[in-house]
């Protein structure tokens, strides 16, 4: 069984319609989305001999930046829209 990954041209390709100047990260854990600054680029061979590029975070305390935006969880599928839940009436003093 073959999979479809991701090639450092299909990355580059999609880089290049970004905002040079805007800062890397990366999303991870789609169970508990946070984003961490990239550190790190490294080329390396696989175990069947192929060639494999490595993003790697930081190794710095301030490489995980936090919670990942929702609106970008959304975006990669990880979480579904929130929406607040219908509003009741509020309840008055008194019972009514």
């Amino acid at each position: 069984m073959t999979t479809s990954e991701m090639t450092v041209a299909d990355l580059i390709d999609l880089l290049s319609g970004c905002d040079q100047d805007a800062p890397v990260r990366q999303a991870m854990n789609p169970f508990f989305p946070m984003a961490h600054r990239l550190a790190q680029v490294v080329q390396s061979v696989d175990e069947t001999g192929r060639n494999v590029v490595y993003l790697a975070e930081g190794r710095d305390t301030e490489a995980q930046l936090g919670h990942l935006p929702p609106e970008v969880a959304v975006d990669l599928t990880w979480q579904g829209p929130v929406q607040a839940p219908p509003r009741r009436p509020r309840r008055r003093a008194g019972g009514n």
